[in-house]
Order: structure tokens, then sequence, then C-alpha cells
């Protein structure tokens, strides 16, 4: 397994900005997620230093070209889960491997792509969950389907499979977004992919059933959502952070309440502007460096 120092999830400015900082201190700084949302054609006029607008394209490739000067490897690469170890390391599972980090940094913005289950809502916690490795026991032996289209679904399921027999992807109409060693996998755990668009749960003291679009319905012990790709609520689910709605806790370090992880940028909920997320970042960096120096017992100087 390989090891870094410091693993960020999310190349955008935050990420970007936590990555410059914590290499120029000298820590091997990884990486990963693929360009964000402002990696567009759009003019931004209001950024600090620029007299003239300034693509966001061009905002983002100026600051990986910084990175890179400091060495920061960059890899377009889907993060699907991210645990604590009993090395007091954590341990992030990628769509390509495993890699042990030492401190993360989430940078991962706020994109959670709804369930299309209507009332949804009132079933979480009572049959529908967003954290495999939270909810999972509970549904042992159970029917569970997952719900969702892409290579997070399906690692999602195959690890449900680890506790049950009965368990079969959704994709809400969607097209599928899995590599072919993804679907094989699947076909290997018998997980079957079906092309139906649950609409409502249904059940009276938590969730018994499902109704399709179609107008047909099954019965189900839980449902758990993995549309899209792992999001920063996802590996708070997973971590065990504080969350604020759909945002991460973190304090003015950018600190959460989990040693050795940081969250900077539109994930933590605060003004959602690029200069905002560049600062945060920073601040993440900052901290993050200050967390894996003192596992190394360095305690003088601050980058």
């Amino acid at each position: 397994m390989k090891h870094v120092q410091i693993l960020i999830v999310g190349q955008g400015p935050a990420g970007i900005s936590a990555a410059i900082y914590t290499a120029r201190a000298g820590l091997d700084t990884q990486i990963l997620g693929c360009p964000p949302k402002i990696e567009g054609d759009y003019d931004i006029d209001n950024y600090f230093g620029f007299p003239e607008s300034i693509t966001g394209a061009e905002l983002i490739k100026r600051g990986v070209k910084q990175a890179e000067r400091f060495d920061v490897a960059i890899r377009c690469e889907r993060v699907l889960g991210i645990h604590s170890s009993d090395r007091n390391t954590f341990e992030v599972k990628t769509e390509k491997g495993l890699i042990e980090a030492d401190a993360v940094i989430l940078a991962t913005g706020v994109a959670r792509v709804k369930s299309m289950i209507k009332n949804a809502a009132d079933y979480e916690g009572k049959g529908i969950s967003y954290c495999v490795s939270c909810d999972a026991f509970f549904f042992r032996d159970k029917k569970v389907m997952v719900v969702g289209e892409g290579i997070f679904a399906a690692n999602q399921a195959l690890e449900l499979r680890e506790y049950t027999s009965e368990v079969s992807i959704y994709t809400q109409g969607r097209e599928l977004a899995m590599t072919p060693e993804f679907i094989q996998r699947l076909k290997k755990a018998n997980i079957p992919i079906i092309e139906r668009t649950i609409t409502m749960a249904t059940g009276e003291n938590g969730l018994q059933g499902v109704i399709f679009k179609d107008g047909g319905t099954e019965t189900v012990d839980g449902i758990f959502v993995a549309r899209g790709e792992a999001s920063s609520l996802d590996f708070a689910y997973s971590l065990g952070l504080m969350r604020k709605g759909v945002f991460i806790e973190a304090d003015n370090e950018q600190k959460t309440n989990i040693p050795g992880v940081f969250a900077a940028g539109d994930c933590v909920g605060n003004f959602l502007q690029i200069s905002v997320a560049v600062g945060e970042g920073a601040k993440a960096g900052r901290s993050a460096i200050k967390y894996v120096k003192g596992l190394n017992g360095i305690t003088n100087g601050d980058n």
C-alpha cells in the first residue's frame, strides 16, 4: 500500500491551496480528484490581484502549475471511501487501490446527487442510509438496494455483499457509468444492475418496500443511496465527522472533530467564494503541517 503524509481529496481552489502549503513545508502531498466545476470557461471578475477577468479554467491551471512546482502529485482518480486505521493513519480507497495517509484534507465541495426518492427524508435512519460502513451491519442477511449508476455505487454494493447475499443496484434510469472491471466484479458477486427508477419508499414503522416509476412495487429492508461520486458527506459519515446539514463542521483552523482530518472550501459551508476557499485551504494546510510534524515529534516553526 502506498503511503503519503498528506492526502487531499479535491483539486479545486481549496485543495490546491492546501497542497502548496504542505508541499512547501516538505511533506509528501498527494491530491486526488478530477477537475472541479470551477474549471470552466466562464469569467471571474472579483478575484484579488486580477484587474482583468480570468476564466475558471485558467485560474485552476495556474494553481496546478504552482503546486506541481513544489512536487505535489495530482491524479484524476475517484476516492470511494476513507476510514481510520488501527495504525493512527487513514486508509483511502480509490478506484485503483488503497493509499495510506497520515492526514487527510477534504476539499470536495458539496455536490451530492439526490436519490430521486420523493419521501427519502422520511425513512433516513429507518431503512434509508448513505453510509455502508456505518450501517451495513444492521442489514445482515437482509434484502438491500443500492441507488446509483457509477463506480461509487458499485463499490458500496460490493461492500454490502460481505453482509448479505441479497444486494441489487438500481440506476434510477440513468446511464451506467462504471468501468468494465467493476461491472465484471458485480457480475461475479451476483449483484444485478437494474435500470428502474424508485420514486417512493413505503412502510409503516420503517422501510418495507418501494414503488417504481412504472407503477411496480417490491419489498426491501434497506436502501443505500450512492448516486454520482463519493462526496464530503459520504466521507463524513464513514469517518464520524460532525456535520451541520450537508456541510462538515470545522473550526477556525479547519480542524474537524477527528484528529488528522481537516476540511476547507465549499464543503464546510461558509461564504462560497473562490477567495474564501483559497484562504481556508491555506489554513487547512497549515493545520495539517502541525499535525503531521507533531506525529514525528517536530514542533518547531510554522509554515
